[in-house]
């Protein structure tokens, strides 16, 4: 998940109640999604969504052999290889430009060399930060050389201008070529403001890096707490260390040092400057808050390797029976790709970082939802034509979304609806089902119905100051318009005391999240993880025979993107 940004880890909550194929019937009714699964449908879900399929298409992509499927590798071309080989048997046809299954995706790599020591001067006083252990830094812009001298720093509160709810953490501050400090997440002490202790996309780093270039400033560090963050530091060393990826062509919204502050640091440099770090982030949850400049400066300079590579989206297509509803596609994605391998072994003589959760078992879902969607008899193939999307380079940014949502294979407002899989359950069969983003889109309706008849209760994200929604891939659809789903991890976990799983869900976001020990287990509970396959088979099943097309609920913060898409459906 992305950088996942991440992402990531967002965990699908799943379950398992395997329904008797003769006993849970669909009725003809007015509408498709007043139905439930039909006997053919029962019938492939339960013959094709499987644990023994599930595991070999897990275990094969997150095995060492693919060295972590960072993008560009040769990982990554195997990971690519193997899903275009499982959707060619699945009988989908290709679906990227040229009759090709692989959507190429141009990136840019850029390797920073940044300094072992930055010092911070305040007249005859100064700080020395240690690389990796107070700070880490790379270069947002693909230039040989980056980097900036006696630059003041100036702390920025949460770095946020968001006009709907009165908020300008800038003012009239001119912060051209400074180096900000910036706190990490968004405002929570008000529900009145975004949204209280859910985190929107303001409180998220790319957010702020943008807005941080787009008022001409030449760097940014932002704090880190586990809090604010979501993850431990450990994931900014792992994630923020070695190559990292924008998509090729023009770069926009970049800084020429993009960084992270671990708090101490922070409050050692706020200290320098002669302010209490606790006082200044108090400061910064009220509107009326202005820049404070910290009077110290810094310089830095850093090598960069840059070089062009390419990932690949990998799109496979089942046309859909309707002559007019097939024009419309439902979208099915899950990333392909992880971080790749690290220079150095870690303390588990271990330097591949293998994505077994994240996000090999997304894929092994996917490819299963495919062969049973594929296999279902004539009369019972979907009305709405289906994508099944294997997107690359999430672990940069979202980048292969992004690049399939500016560069879709139909115009925009013809993509229905998405069902994102950023992960699976792995703990076992849970009461409840996670829906990420719940009250943004009537597709909430078509998952509820059928948690019910899984006999399994549909609840909000239970990490909601973790900003889920905007860290996995259907997020990049949601911008250019497209409704969807995305499930996070049940916590009430059957046969487990309560707040067992909301723990375990923590202890793997802070010991195996973006590390070497994402590995594939055969200890996996996957019981789980078959029930909520089939449930997501079930509801694209639903939502692509639908008469209407599925849409934001009313005011929804993307619903004028898909205004705007359906009214360009046909120039």
């Amino acid at each position: 998940m992305g950088n996942c940004q991440l992402t990531c880890i967002f965990l699908i909550s799943l379950s398992l109640w395997l329904p008797s194929a003769n006993i849970v019937v669909g009725q003809d009714t007015a509408n498709a999604t007043d139905r439930l699964p039909t006997e053919a449908q029962l019938q492939a879900a339960n013959g094709l969504i499987t644990e023994a399929a599930l595991r070999a298409d897990v275990s094969f992509l997150a095995d060492d052999l693919l060295e972590g499927r960072g993008p560009g590798t040769r990982g990554d071309l195997l990971g690519q290889r193997y899903i275009i080989s499982q959707f060619e048997l699945s009988g989908l046809e290709p679906a990227a430009q040229g009759g090709r299954w692989v959507q190429d995706v141009p990136l840019v790599g850029v390797t920073t060399r940044p300094p072992k020591i930055l010092t911070f001067e305040k007249g005859d006083q100064s700080l020395e930060l240690k690389k990796h252990d107070d700070f880490i830094v790379t270069s947002g812009i693909p230039a040989e050389e980056s980097g900036f001298g006696d630059v003041e720093v100036v702390f920025v509160g949460y770095g946020i201008q968001a006009p709907e709810y009165g908020w300008d953490d800038f003012k009239d501050v001119d912060v051209q070529g400074k180096l900000l400090l910036v706190m990490n997440n968004d405002p929570a002490n008000d529900p009145e403001f975004f949204a209280g202790r859910t985190r929107l996309y303001y409180g998220r780093w790319d957010y702020k890096y943008a807005k941080a270039a787009e008022m001409g400033a030449v760097g940014m560090f932002i704090i880190h707490t586990t809090p604010s963050a979501g993850y431990p530091y450990q994931v900014v060393q792992t994630s923020w260390t070695g190559e990292q990826m924008a998509l090729g062509g023009e770069q926009q919204g970049r800084l020429p040092m993009e960084g992270w502050l671990t708090e101490e640091a922070s409050r050692k440099l706020v200290k320098l400057a002669g302010q209490d770090l606790d006082s200044l982030r108090e400061a910064a949850e009220s509107r009326d808050f202005r820049p404070v400049s910290l009077g110290t400066t810094v310089s830095v300079s850093m090598k960069c390797r840059v070089r062009e590579r390419t990932t690949g989206n990998v799109l496979g297509l089942l046309k859909g029976s309707d002559p007019e509803l097939s024009k419309e596609w439902i979208v099915y994605t899950a990333h392909h790709d992880h971080i790749g391998m690290a220079q150095v072994r870690d303390e588990r003589a271990d330097n591949i970082y293998n994505g077994a959760v994240d996000n090999a078992s997304g894929v092994g879902v996917m490819l299963s939802i495919a062969r049973a969607m594929a296999s279902l008899p004539e009369s019972e193939w979907p009305k709405r034509s289906i994508l099944f999307a294997a997107v690359g380079a999430e672990e940069q940014g979202l980048l292969g979304s992004e690049f399939l949502a500016q560069n879709p294979p139909i115009r925009a407002g013809y993509l229905a609806a998405v069902l994102n899989i950023d992960g699976i359950n792995i703990l076992g069969k849970t009461e409840d089902v996670v829906v990420i983003g719940r009250g943004k889109s009537d597709m909430d309706k078509i998952v509820e119905r059928l948690a019910r008849w899984q006999k399994r209760v549909v609840v909000g994200d239970q990490f909601p100051d973790r900003g889920y929604y905007y860290r996995s891939d259907q997020f990049s659809l949601a911008k250019v318009g497209v409704p969807g789903v995305y499930l996070g991890s049940g916590v009430h976990v059957i046969g487990k005391p309560d707040g067992w799983g909301k723990q375990k869900l923590r202890e793997w976001t802070e010991n195996i999240y973006h590390q070497t020990s994402d590995e594939y287990s055969a200890d996996w509970d996957l019981r789980g993880a078959i029930q909520d396959a089939r449930l997501l088979f079930y509801v694209g099943l639903q939502a692509a025979n639908q008469a209407d097309l599925p849409a934001w609920n009313s005011g929804d913060e993307f619903e004028a993107a898909r205004t705007a898409a359906l009214e360009s459906r046909d120039q």
